[in-house]
């Protein structure tokens, strides 16, 4: 079982699911928060909050970006994808180091070309 967490707790995120990859993205958001992303579908991940959070959408808005609003750490990301399954991306940066340490890290240029390079 893997959880991940933001700083103080408030949000929880939990899979079976240990993933290969994750991905690094240079976008305008990722790049600020310095997440590294894995991605489950909704079914795979358990998400528990204790208290209230900050959702934040921009451009065409359609992802979610979720935020403690105790501590401010950025946990996940939702997104309701083209095939119309629900993607989550889990930050692994909130994920003890020795869960994700050998995986490949995958590049996105999500600033510019919007391809992994």
């Amino acid at each position: 079982m893997i959880e991940a967490a933001c700083h103080c707790g408030n949000i929880t995120i939990t899979t079976e699911k240990i993933l290969d990859s994750v991905t690094s993205c240079n976008c305008s958001m990722c790049y600020r928060i310095g997440a590294l992303w894995a991605y489950y579908t909704s079914d795979q991940v358990v998400i528990k909050q204790n208290s209230n959070i900050s959702v934040y959408q921009w451009g065409n808005k359609i992802r979610e970006y979720h935020s403690c609003s105790i501590c401010g750490c950025t946990t996940h990301y939702t997104q309701k994808r083209d095939d119309g399954s629900n993607r989550v991306a889990m930050n692994t940066r909130m994920v003890k180091l020795e869960h994700f340490k050998a995986a490949n890290i995958k590049y996105f240029d999500g600033a510019n070309t919007f391809k992994y390079v």
